[in-house]
């Protein structure tokens, strides 16, 4: 098998970057459509427009309805011919960049990304996550194209709220060890070959980034200031985390997250912070280093990402809601089965369950700790 590593076209980072967007898109096309929430329109619509008009681009906006959906993706889509837009600028989260891949695939034109939270690490892959209109999973979609350009103001993640920052130190948070189950049982990865060197050693960058300024990150996002461990954060939760899931691989931690989806009371919680668990439930799955355990659960303690389904709000879940999470995180097509050994769904509770325990003993140490005198 072929091995085989995705990058987008240019990664660019900085501080007020949103002001030089027009020199960086012009190349691409001289009519761009601006698929962004209202609310980031009336935000950040003045600085892009001045920056395309200084370059000689054409723009058009359309408000994002609020999901990824099929039909949303046909209506941008009509959207972006009816102005004859030949660039497809994404300026968002989530489902705001995976909307404007879809666009820009079926139309086949040049695709631009511009993150305005560093929650999760969408903006430099080619895949898109499809949601029914009520928000409901539906199918992902492999475009093979990953974006032409992405563009992250790091002034912009500085004045996001913090939470999300975190939760994307989540979602990253599994890039390595995600990697590491892939590369040991060789599994195809969804560039379409098997793991590189570079895709490796960026998902191992990932992690040590996170260890070193991850909580020092959290404290200047929350005084809303940049600095070199924020921009370093920002760039592991962004680019190293989406080189490194798109180029080697994804398993339990994204199924754990998948599984819990079933759950009614689930969505309140973000997908980077469900990850983070799924983590620690891979860990537990895979029986690595008490070690290993302790300087993740040690991590997440530190920034603030859940140890324990009390904390993702399941403290009451039954075990019969928790052998149908099971059995949904182990479904046929899920990523789970990227384990060099069978996993089923009783695996999967149990691990749950030590996982829960293994988060409630170290805060309980801690909980002793600040007690006494």
């Amino acid at each position: 098998m072929a091995q085989a590593i995705a990058f987008p076209g240019k990664y660019i980072q900085g501080d007020n970057a949103l002001l030089r967007i027009g020199k960086y898109v012009a190349p691409l096309g001289n009519s761009v459509l601006i698929i962004a929430s209202q609310g980031r329109l009336s935000d950040l619509k003045g600085i892009a427009e001045a920056s395309f008009k200084d370059a000689g681009v054409a723009v058009a906006y359309a408000v994002f309805g609020g999901e990824c959906s099929k039909q949303e993706v046909e209506r941008l889509r009509e959207l972006a011919k009816s102005g004859q837009c030949n660039v497809i600028v994404g300026m968002g989260g989530g489902k705001v960049i995976d909307t404007a891949k879809a666009v820009a695939y079926y139309e086949k034109a040049p695709l631009v990304i511009i993150p305005t939270v560093a929650s999760c690490d969408a903006p430099t892959s080619s895949v898109v996550v499809y949601y029914n209109e009520d928000g409901a999973f539906q199918e992902v979609l492999l475009t093979r194209r990953n974006p032409n350009i992405v563009l992250v103001d790091t002034r912009i993640i500085a004045n996001s709220p913090a939470r999300l920052l975190v939760a994307g130190m989540g979602d990253a948070l599994a890039t390595y060890f995600e990697a590491r189950t892939c590369v040991e049982s060789y599994r195809r990865n969804l560039a379409g070959g098997t793991f590189t060197l570079t895709s490796y050693a960026l998902a191992k960058l990932c992690y040590q980034t996170l260890l070193t300024d991850g909580f020092s990150a959290k404290l200047a996002i929350e005084n809303k200031v940049v600095t070199k461990a924020l921009e370093n954060v920002i760039e592991a939760n962004t680019l190293l985390s989406g080189i490194g899931f798109e180029s080697n691989g994804v398993s339990v931690a994204h199924s754990i997250y998948d599984g819990f989806m079933i759950m009614s009371n689930a969505h309140d919680m973000y997908h980077g912070e469900w990850v983070a668990f799924g983590t620690l439930v891979l860990l537990i799955l895979e029986n690595r280093s008490k070690q290993e355990i302790k300087e993740v659960v040690e991590f997440c303690l530190n920034v603030g990402l859940p140890t324990t389904l009390s904390d993702l709000g399941m403290e009451k879940i039954s075990r019969e809601q928790l052998f149908k999470v099971a059995q949904a995180a182990t479904a046929p097509k899920e990523s789970i089965h990227n384990e060099p050994f069978p996993v089923t769904a009783d695996d999967v509770v149990a691990a749950i369950l030590v996982a829960d325990a293994t988060g409630r003993n170290f805060n309980r140490i801690i909980d002793k700790a600040a007690a006494k005198p």
